[in-house]
């Protein structure tokens, strides 16, 4: 089979240079958390609101922008190439973040719109991780991430003054517990460099293929309680949708190696709730 053309080739570069700008920048991560509340948003039947989506989106880009400074040592070993867009570009990003969720906090104290003092959870969820580095307990880290992209279904809830319904509560849950798994094969990447800061993660204590088939068989649950839920009528049966995340979640999973680049981990893996979020506003027109 003939390799890529002349022509092919600077075409290729060109994308995976985009791609690998948009991972290491954070604009990535935070569309998926953005992602996480649209979903949300449309599953439970309300409208979607712009202020809602920026307010997630401007709050994920000052967490993980200030993840990304105190995690550089960890990156020079584990993720070379993202430590050197750090070193570069990570101090305007962290206060591009820093502005945003700040102008996110003032805009919804100024509107008015109820919750508005959670919104310093962001910044304590950043501060027990990057800074407090309780990441080094085991699965700790995992449950602060899962648990943190939980709060978006919850949040929503306030936003819009829905109460903890079915959904909601369904909805935190769900993404709670996906989110642990995902943060658990996303470490298969770190080892190396976890292993040398003496931090213990899922990976390191327990090993590659035993987390691998943990992550799949905590999937495979999940997927039981979806149809389960649907079945009893708790939630509706458009949350069918959730089965076609746990597939993607599924096959990434058994290509989760060390060797395996950022955009595997920072594209493929985050992309889930990209994914997610295009197939349920998909479902909007059908």
């Amino acid at each position: 089979m003939a390799g890529p053309t002349a022509d092919e080739r600077p075409t290729t570069a060109l994308l995976v240079a985009a791609l690998a700008f948009l991972v290491h920048s954070n604009l990535f991560i935070s569309t998926a958390a953005t992602g996480v509340a649209l979903s949300t948003i449309l599953l439970v039947g309300l409208p979607p609101d712009p202020v809602a989506l920026f307010i997630v989106f401007a709050a994920t880009l000052f967490v993980y922008s200030l993840n990304r400074i105190t995690d550089l040592d960890e990156d020079r070993t584990n993720v070379p190439n993202r430590a050197d867009f750090t070193e570069r570009y990570g101090r305007i990003l962290f206060a591009v973040g820093m502005m945003l969720y700040l102008a996110a906090i003032g805009g919804a104290l100024a509107l008015g719109l109820p919750g508005a003092p959670f919104l310093v959870l962001p910044a304590v969820a950043a501060a027990l991780y990057s800074l407090f580095r309780v990441k080094q307990l085991l699965l700790v880290k995992n449950l602060i991430v899962g648990v943190s992209w939980g709060i978006i279904p919850l949040g929503v809830a306030v936003y819009y003054g829905t109460g903890l319904t079915p959904e909601i509560v369904f909805l935190s849950a769900f993404f709670t517990v996906m989110l642990t798994v995902a943060a658990a094969v996303f470490d298969i990447k770190d080892i190396e460099g976890d292993r040398e800061e003496g931090i213990r993660t899922v990976p390191i204590v327990f090993g590659l293929r035993k987390t691998r088939l943990g992550a799949l068989a905590v999937t495979g649950l999940v997927a039981v309680f979806v149809v389960g839920l649907v079945a009893l009528g708790v939630v509706p049966r458009r949350f069918l949708v959730l089965l076609a995340f746990l597939a993607y979640v599924a096959a990434y999973v058994p290509f989760a190696t060390e060797d395996r680049g950022p955009l595997f981990y920072g594209f493929v893996i985050d992309g889930e709730h990209v994914f997610l979020a295009l197939l349920v506003v998909a479902m909007q027109f059908f």
